[in-house]
């Protein structure tokens, strides 16, 4: 690769975060600057055509079906308000724990994730019964919206996640395999901000208001019972795909029809809130549909260009260790997270970023992992982060003040990446013990 060759590559991507800058839709964005590289790089090839050609084969992947119907299910429980009974069945076993009611959020957002995939609709639907009730009982504001705002994030690590199945795709690895490989890891980080939550509790107790009385146990039982259909759901959900009964495909089916089916029984179900769970599935799919086009043209582009195989080529000659590879890559997520969205970056990186991957002999499942981790970081990361914004318009608090008080949570997620990269068993215990990883 030529070094003009290598100034206008580098030029088109100054060119394209200048864009991202401006407003311009990013998937509109990416599209603009590949057709311009097309014209520099393969003059011969028309554009639209190539366009047209691979826009087509990626976007009718069988697999990314799983994408609307999983964001249709967590709509569906979202409209209806089936999780605002949430915090009455958590509360009563919350009380003898240090950090108390706090905890509801963590747990809250662990049992949430595992139906919705989203980390938007995680914090917001959890939020919305948890934060007016933590203040009611006098909880401060900065260890009840920081814990929301990090336990928000568990919307893409806990399967189903929107995040994993794009990274899926970009990466052509089972879709299946990555949901059975988050559970643990995210089990593990719900359990490190919950262990956070304690030990903050333990050194200000005086900022922790006093236990409800206690509760007789076939009474928690009672107040537990509005969480079973929610739980069922799960067990549908992921159960499908584990035992290989399903693809991620047909368990986001059947999820679908599950969160109806809950809706109907619990006369929840409106002509309103259907219309409006098609038509936000319908906004939500068609803004990463668009993301996804334009990337797919971006990577054909860059491809012309040789830029992604020449920092390939540059990384591996570097001699950087696989540990120094994370590291690196870790602390670039990290920052393209202040400016852009989560699918937006793994996107945007996967052509230049997984050939290096490939080329450190790192197992791309185990990365999809990490990236999604990452991505959750930039979830709470000012000034783009979008748990920010969504506590933001819930709160009314500052985007940076939520960002201070997520920073112990962001922390925990630094501490659960060490470990999984210690102990990478974490991650591959459940996808080699599956009977069938069909994408």
């Amino acid at each position: 690769m030529g070094s003009i060759d290598a100034q206008i590559a580098l030029l088109a991507i100054c060119a394209l975060f200048f864009l991202f800058g401006t407003g311009i839709w990013i998937g509109m964005s990416m599209i603009g600057v590949s057709i311009a590289v097309m014209w520099m790089f393969a003059p011969a090839k028309p554009a639209g055509d190539a366009m047209a050609t691979v826009v087509f084969s990626d976007l009718s992947s069988w697999t990314l079906t799983a994408l609307p119907l999983f964001i249709w299910m967590g709509e569906v429980l979202f409209r209806t308000a089936i999780s605002e009974e949430m915090f009455r069945g958590l509360a009563p076993w919350m009380q003898r724990l240090p950090g108390r009611l706090v905890h509801t959020n963590i747990i809250g957002c662990t049992i949430f994730a595992a139906v919705s995939g989203s980390s938007a609709a995680t914090c917001a639907t959890i939020g919305k019964m948890t934060v007016p009730e933590l203040r009611r009982r006098g909880y401060p504001d900065a260890i009840a919206i920081g814990s929301l705002s990090g336990a928000g994030t568990l919307g893409l690590l806990i399967p189903p996640s929107l995040i994993m199945i794009v990274y899926g795709v970009q990466a052509e690895v089972s879709i299946a395999k990555l949901f059975a490989a988050g559970i643990i890891p995210g089990i593990l980080l719900a359990g490190l901000m919950m262990a956070y939550v304690a030990g903050w509790s333990l050194l200000n107790p005086t900022k922790i208001p006093p236990p409800d009385p206690a509760m007789p146990l076939r009474e928690k039982l009672r107040e537990s019972s509005s969480l079973i259909p929610v739980v069922l759901l799960i067990l549908l959900v992921l159960g499908s795909i584990y035992a290989g009964v399903a693809t991620a495909t047909e368990s986001a089916a059947f999820g679908v029809i599950g969160s109806f089916a809950i809706a109907f029984w619990q006369r929840r179900l409106t002509l309103r809130n259907f219309w409006d769970s098609v038509m936000g599935a319908t906004r939500l799919t068609s803004m990463i549909l668009l993301i996804l086009a334009g990337a797919s043209f971006l990577k054909l582009a860059m491809g012309f260009t040789g830029l992604p195989r020449h920092l390939a080529e540059t990384i591996a000659a570097m001699g950087l260790t696989p540990g120094m590879l994370i590291l690196v890559l870790a602390v670039l997520y990290i920052i393209l997270g202040c400016f852009l969205d989560g699918i937006s970056m793994i996107v945007l990186t996967a052509a230049i970023v997984l050939p290096m991957v490939e080329q450190a002999g790192i197992d791309k499942i185990w990365f999809g992992i990490f990236i999604t981790i990452v991505v959750e970081m930039a979830q709470i990361t000012p000034p783009v982060g979008f748990n920010l914004f969504v506590l933001q318009g819930m709160t009314g608090k500052s985007i940076f003040w939520i960002g201070k008080v997520s920073l112990p949570f962001f922390l925990t997620m630094v501490l659960c990446l060490l470990l999984l990269y210690f102990f990478p068993g974490l991650v591959s215990f459940l996808p080699d013990l599956m009977v069938n990883a069909a994408r």
